[in-house]
C-alpha cells in the first residue's frame, strides 16, 4: 500500500510550487517526491509511473480528491494493477502516514526560505532522504529506522556525530580512532 498527496510551497521570491510526495506504507519510505510549478494530470501520471516502474506497482493507493486525478488518471492506475483508495472531503486523517510526512517536511526544511526551483529539491532532498533513510521512530517500526542498517559494535571505534542537513540534524555513527 502506498499514499500520495500535493502539497504547496512558497518561495522567497512569491512563487507557488507544488510537491508530490509517494509514501510506501509497508516501512514508511519515500518511493518518489518532485516539484514543478505547474502540475497537471499528464506530469502526475508520470511521476506515478517513475514511482511504481515495471511490476513494481502496489496492490492499493491512497489518495486524495484532488481534480488533477481525471479519467486518464484512473485508468492508468487500473492498467497497472492499482486499486485506489479515496479518502473522504476535507479529511487528512484518513491518509495520516503521508499527511505526518508533509507535517515533519514543513516544520524542519520549509521553515527555511527556498529560492526558487533550483533550491526546491536541494532543500527537499537534504530533508526528505535523511529523515527516511536513517532516522528512527520512536514508537513506530519497532523503534528501527525505515531502512534498516546494522547494530555497531563498541569495538568499531567511539561514536561521532555527522552534521545533516546543514547541521539541523545529526547521524550517529561508530569510528575507529585514527
Amino acid at each position: 500500500m502506498a499514499s500520495i498527496d500535493f502539497f504547496v510551497v512558497p518561495t522567497a521570491t512569491f512563487r507557488i510550487l507544488f510537491v508530490l510526495v509517494v509514501l510506501s506504507h509497508a516501512r514508511r519510505r519515500v518511493l518518489h517526491f518532485q516539484v514543478t510549478a505547474h502540475p497537471s494530470q499528464e506530469w502526475t501520471m508520470q511521476q506515478i509511473r517513475e514511482a511504481f516502474p515495471w511490476d513494481h506497482a502496489c496492490r492499493y493507493l491512497l489518495r486524495g480528491r484532488d481534480a488533477i486525478y481525471g479519467g486518464d488518471w484512473m485508468a492508468m492506475t487500473k492498467g497497472i494493477g492499482m486499486e485506489e483508495v479515496i479518502t473522504a472531503p476535507r479529511s487528512p486523517w484518513q491518509n495520516p502516514y503521508v499527511e505526518r510526512l508533509i507535517g515533519s517536511i514543513r516544520q524542519e526544511c520549509l521553515d527555511h526560505i527556498i529560492y526558487g526551483m533550483k533550491g526546491r529539491c536541494a532543500g527537499l532532498c537534504k530533508v526528505i532522504l535523511p529523515s527516511t533513510s536513517v532516522r528512527g521512530h520512536i514508537l513506530a517500526l519497532a523503534k528501527d529506522a525505515p531502512e534498516s542498517r546494522a547494530v555497531e559494535k563498541p569495538e568499531c571505534g567511539r561514536v561521532v556525530a555527522i552534521p545533516q542537513v546543514g547541521g539541523l540534524h545529526h547521524r550517529y555513527q561508530r569510528r575507529a580512532a585514527s
